[in-house]
């Protein structure tokens, strides 16, 4: 019942920016922010985050015989915490910024869960629950690290086309030419990584949370999902040059746009997926151990 009037809340007075989204549901806002029956998820910069509820359920499923030999009670506690996503809420509606009430949403609703089933649950249940920050729409908020993304993925194409490959190529800003006017290009927000360093970081966090126990390789784990996704651009953005240098503007375009079958779309994802894996490896627990798979449930002390 909580719940369901939770729920009911963000629907009925949870978006206050109509003149964007005509709608005071907050879903109706989500909706538009990532791109469900307007433009579509593919070609939405978001429309990643309508899985994210999805692989969310599906790592609940995975701890539900864990999560269910817990001990589990009431914990008034927990009102604090609705409380607190309750006043994000109100602060996010009074300003007119969505995000803060998709936050206190998300806040008001983990409280709602250590109301009802105790401190227990919530801990059990917090990294599944940590994924739903990436429902949380970026829009203009990502442009500066999108930004330096470029800058970051231009140099590095540069300095291997360069010095490793002996490609002669300009780079002014975030620029890609070439000398003698054969090819031009320019690493616009959508070619700088940005997605496939978000659907990094969210592989990273559930190997880290599944598959270790060590709070140090967690955090290397995460953390390395930075460099394994600039280096998944970076080869992407050089079989561009590379194509380009071979078969001029027209070829390199056709890399760029997916090469067969769009196949070539998915060439950032797999070096640092692969790169995920063999860390994941690395940093497992000798296959001895108690902690050594990856399916193994997590400890909670009763409190």
């Amino acid at each position: 019942m909580l719940s369901a009037a939770w729920v009911g809340l963000f629907h009925f007075l949870g978006n206050s920016t109509l003149g964007y989204v005509n709608s005071p549901s907050l879903f109706g806002f989500l909706s538009d922010a990532f791109g469900v029956g307007r433009r579509g998820l593919l070609e939405s910069e978001e429309g990643y985050a309508v899985f994210v509820p999805i692989v969310v359920a599906a790592l609940f499923w995975h701890k539900r015989k864990e999560l269910l030999q817990l001990d589990l009670g009431s914990w008034r506690p927990g009102l604090l915490i609705l409380a607190g996503g309750t006043m994000l809420h109100i602060l996010g509606y009074a300003v007119q910024q969505p995000r803060f009430s998709v936050i206190g949403f998300f806040i008001g609703l983990y409280g709602i869960m250590g109301t009802l089933w105790g401190l227990n649950w919530l801990r059990g249940c917090f990294f599944p629950f940590l994924l739903f920050g990436f429902c949380v729409p970026l829009g203009s908020l990502a442009e500066p690290i999108t930004f330096r993304l470029r800058l970051m993925v231009s140099s590095l194409v540069g300095f291997v086309s360069h010095y490793l490959l002996a490609i002669d190529v300009i780079v002014q800003g975030n620029m890609l030419i070439d000398p003698t006017g054969h090819y031009q290009y320019e690493v616009a927000a959508a070619c700088s990584g940005i997605h496939s360093l978000i659907a990094t970081t969210a592989l990273a966090l559930v190997v880290a949370f599944l598959c270790l126990q060590n709070p140090w390789k967690r955090l290397i784990m995460i953390l390395s999902a930075v460099p394994l996704a600039v280096l998944g651009n970076l080869i992407r953005m050089m079989a561009i040059i590379i194509a380009a240098e071979c078969g001029g503007q027209s070829l390199g375009a056709y890399v760029h746009d997916g090469g067969p079958l769009g196949l070539l779309s998915l060439l950032p994802y797999v070096p640092a997926f692969v790169g995920l894996l063999i860390l994941e490896r690395y940093l497992r627990p000798p296959s001895g151990s108690a902690s050594a798979s990856c399916v193994q449930p997590l400890k909670f002390k009763e409190t």
